[in-house]
Formats: C-alpha cells, structure tokens, sequence
C-alpha cells in the first residue's frame, strides 16, 4: 500500500472514531435531558426520593459524632478525620447514584422481562447504553449533604497543601471506577441470579468497609479491602491525601483498582454474550 492510501485509510479511522465518540455523547446528553424533563415533571417524587437518599446515608456521620460524643472513638483519629473520610464516601455514593449504579436494576428488570434483545440490537454499545439510561439527578441532594459535612471536616482540619489537593482528586475519581466495577459485578450476576433483590444488600456490606479507617480493621480485613475488592480506595485513601498520610501503600493500591473495573467491565460484557434470551 503506498504512503498516500496509508494516509487516506488513516484519515478514514480517526474520522470514523470521531463520529463514533460524537454519538455516545450525543446519547449521553439525551439521557440526561430525559432524566431532567422526569424530574421536574414529578418534582414531588424528586425531592422525596433525594430526601430518603439523603437521610438514609447520613445516619453514619450522625453514628460518628454520638460516639465521640459519648467520650469514646477510633483510636488515632479525630472526630472530623472520620467525617472526611465518609463524607467522600457519600459523595462517591452520590456520583455513582447519578450516573451508573442502575445499571443494575435495568439490567436485571430487561433480562427478566425480555427486553434486552432490544438494547442488544441497537448499533451501540449495550453497556454504555444502560448506563446511560440509568442517568438521574435524586443523588443531588445526597451530594450536597455529603459536601456540606466535607467542608465542616476540613474546616477543623489542618489546610492540605496543592500536592495533597491533587493526590485527594486523582484517588477520588479512583474510588468513583471502583464504584463502577462493583455496580458492573452485580448487574453481571444479575443475568443469572435474577429478580434477586438481595445482591446490592450483599455488595453494600462490603462497600461499608469503605467508611471506616482501616487502621482499625485487621491486617487480614484490610488486605482485601485493600486489593482483593478494593473499596477502601472510595473514601479512605483519598482521606488519607488529604489529611497528609499517604505513603507508599497508596501506590500498591492502585493497580488493583484498575484490575478490578477492568474485570467488571469484562464479566458484564461476558454474561452479554451468554444470555440466551427471558430469564437468562
């Protein structure tokens, strides 16, 4: 092939994915338009729905203050060394709300109603699709309760330096692609386990590891929270940045995060493959 065909069929691939990047946001942004128009149409729903979120996962920082309150606490850490670290893990939950935890539900609700032919027909990618389709703004609310009890945190907290800003950022957006891997896992096990309400109960104990120091946890505890499924990495390390004690542990930890979105993402699409039609 000679260097001006190279060029052209060159051209042709970067055009090509172009467009292809053009549809998924222009699909994206529908689906955000509809999950607006859905919440002003029901805004009584709305503001219900985002005041359960909100008191349902503030209960924890709540629990917090009562035990330090009453005199006792995690050894080694303040009141509002703790209430960072959660107050990111609502923040996290709330992302993870807004954008793809239904993946899910929708996954589960199409595979036992029969409805999944027709996503899996569409000429797009059937995982982003549900995900994006599961887009919703009642996480809003749990949002700002989380931010609210962040700035209070790290008020009474000394200032992190510009380093520690930009470490707390890269390892927040870390633990949210954890938060996507587990979301993905379920919605996976969901192809065959279906209609079964308990796999988030189950998911959700686990993720609740993630709330805590994991000093206070045994080392046993801590290397799977650590590396096997890696739910320390949504509100403690980040923490950890920001109230300066990061170390080389932070760096281990990474790697494994990765892996563990990349496994989600590949067990979805793999049970894609296998489902067969109703029921799984």
């Amino acid at each position: 092939m000679s260097n001006k065909n190279k060029g052209k069929e060159v051209i042709k691939i970067r055009s090509h994915k172009r467009f292809r990047i053009k549809r998924y946001l222009t699909v994206y942004r529908e689906c955000v338009k509809v999950a607006f128009a859905s919440a002003s149409t029901y805004r009584l729903n709305f503001l219900l729905n985002c005041t359960i979120m909100l008191l349902g996962d503030i209960i924890f920082p709540l629990i917090t203050v009562l035990i330090y309150g009453s005199g006792a606490g995690f050894k080694g850490w303040t009141v509002y060394e703790v209430l960072l670290i959660q107050s990111i893990f609502t923040m996290s939950t709330a992302i993870a709300d807004m954008t793809f935890h239904g993946v899910m539900w929708v996954t589960m609700d199409m595979v036992r109603n029969g409805n999944m032919e027709m996503v899996l027909i569409l000429p797009i990618d059937t995982m982003f699709i549900l995900m994006a389709r599961t887009f919703s703004f009642e996480g809003i609310g749990l949002f700002i309760g989380g931010l609210t009890i962040f700035m209070v945190a790290l008020f009474n907290i000394s200032a992190p330096s510009i380093l520690m800003w930009l470490q707390f950022i890269a390892l927040f957006i870390i633990g949210v692609l954890v938060m996507l891997g587990i979301a993905l896992i379920m919605a996976a096990i969901s192809f065959k386990w279906i209609g079964n309400s308990r796999i988030p109960e189950i998911f959700g104990s686990i993720r609740s590891f993630g709330k805590y120091p994991q000093s206070i946890f045994p080392k046993s505890v801590v290397f799977a929270t650590s590396i096997l499924i890696p739910v320390a990495m949504i509100a403690y390390y980040p923490a950890a940045a920001l109230l300066g004690r990061c170390n080389w542990e932070v760096f281990v930890v990474i790697l494994p995060c990765f892996l563990f979105l990349l496994f989600g993402i590949y067990l979805y699409r793999y049970m894609i493959r296998l489902y067969q039609g109703v029921g799984g």
